[in-house]
């Protein structure tokens, strides 16, 4: 075993205790639509500060910003991820973990990290299904649930166009017949296009949305490894957002050099395109920002080669200077490491009047930033299809005093009754902010 990776064993093998440099910046330092960047800080020893997950006690619940309230839509799911509203109110809401990935734990690396994962609440088994919860009595409170899809393959994004329902397992993308106010699907789902997937599926959540007008489908997927360790031949057709024709599954790369994209959202004034990204890892409690932006097709964001624009990564080979030059830097960061992976549109809320033009973010939270960032839900203000000034916690308290996760933020939308959801896959939850009664 090298030395380095004897090192890294050693300090992790007696409870993954937090190791590694800390941050000389705030969170909000690396916010905006221009984040400090400071010079990388590669250590020896990677910064691993995990939240151990724990769950809420029993009526705990996080902290809604002034002039809204948080109660339990649903509770005791599995590892609720992400949701959809379908036009008659009805929530999907996919419960789902990594599919099994052999090749991606091998070695002393891909040990350390399923450990931290397992730690983190991301070792339990996929239940691979998607549950329907409905609130009939529009009182806030899922009454009833059914099991509405179930045998998946880690599921993630969904969207419905007319009657057909579109699943993004993580290996491919399904199309299902769906009648209005149906609880349950029980027909065979038709293959759209296969999706990056396999042995070694490093990122493995797919999200997908449709265009305005239902004639293409948008998809994730995200990159298979941190910074192209695995080999950039492992890379194919990932670190990208595709554009699928509905019609026929024919696909190409609509933007590329996206490590880990997740949520999309079609922003209302400008009609553009949206995404949440996760950054790369392991240059520093401060670098590298993770960041929502506008998507321009045929667009090039940097990785694996450079960072927020044309901050070269040495630590890629070969490097590329040719796609470097082209790498546009994201619109607006939302601090680095937050995992920020929810993102919605404030469309058709009925909150407060601060959080009428915006986008809502669900940020599940760091595990190599010291001290800890992300678990919360914010809102980063919009004007005229652009963020503007600062963004506004929307739900915090994800973190007890002791810096134990008692949940972590993942999907997020706009319900039927103008209330934020947001799905928690540790407190297997489903939360709802609404206004202050």
């Amino acid at each position: 075993m090298r030395k380095p990776q004897l090192v890294f064993v050693i300090a992790l093998a007696g409870g993954l205790a937090a190791c590694g440099e800390s941050s000389s910046l705030q969170v909000i330092d690396g916010t905006g639509p221009s984040p400090k960047l400071p010079e990388p800080n590669k250590t020896l020893i990677p910064t691993v500060n995990i939240a151990p997950a724990v769950g809420w006690p029993a009526g705990g619940k996080p902290t809604a910003a002034a002039g809204t309230q948080v109660a339990a839509f649903a509770e005791g799911l599995d590892h609720p991820r992400w949701l959809y509203v379908l036009p008659n109110g009805d929530v999907l809401v996919a419960e789902t973990n990594a599919p099994p990935k052999p090749d991606d734990s091998k070695g002393v690396r891909g040990w350390v990290m399923e450990k931290v994962m397992g730690k983190a609440g991301a070792g339990v088994p996929s239940p691979n299904r998607i549950t329907l919860l409905r609130d009939a009595d529009h009182d806030g409170v899922a009454e009833t649930r059914t099991v509405f899809l179930q045998n998946l393959n880690s599921p993630f994004g969904m969207t419905l166009v007319g009657n057909d329902l579109y699943v993004a397992d993580t290996d491919r993308l399904l199309r299902f017949n769906y009648e209005p106010g149906a609880t349950e699907i029980k027909t065979q789902p038709i293959k759209v296009v296969d999706l990056p997937g396999g042995t070694l599926n490093h990122h493995w959540t797919k999200n997908v949305i449709a265009s305005k007008d239902g004639s293409k489908l948008y998809v994730t997927v995200g990159s298979n490894s941190n910074v192209g360790e695995n080999g950039l031949d492992k890379e194919e057709g990932r670190a990208a957002i595709w554009e699928v024709d509905r019609a026929t599954g024919n696909h190409r790369i609509f933007a590329s050099g996206i490590r880990n994209p997740n949520g999309l959202a079609w922003e209302p004034t400008s009609g553009a395109l949206w995404t949440a990204v996760n950054e790369r890892d392991e240059i520093g409690s401060d670098l590298v920002p993770d960041y929502i932006t506008s998507v321009k097709d045929g667009g090039f964001y940097g990785w694996p080669f450079s960072y927020y624009g044309q901050h070269v990564d040495v630590r890629v080979e070969p490097q590329n200077p040719d796609l470097v030059a082209k790498a546009i830097a994201p619109d607006y960061a939302v601090g680095p490491h937050t995992a920020s992976l929810g993102l919605t549109f404030a469309e058709g809320n009925r909150l407060p009047a601060q959080f009428k033009e915006g986008a809502f973010i669900g940020q599940h939270g760091s595990w190599n930033r010291k001290p800890h960032s992300g678990y919360k839900v914010i809102f980063v203000p919009f004007a005229a299809g652009k963020p503007t000034g600062q963004p506004v916690d929307v739900l915090s308290g994800f973190l007890d005093k002791d810096e134990n996760a008692l949940g972590r933020p993942v999907g997020v939308v706009i319900d039927q009754q103008g209330g934020l959801l947001v799905a928690d896959d540790v407190g297997n939850k489903v939360w709802r902010v609404s206004s202050a009664k």
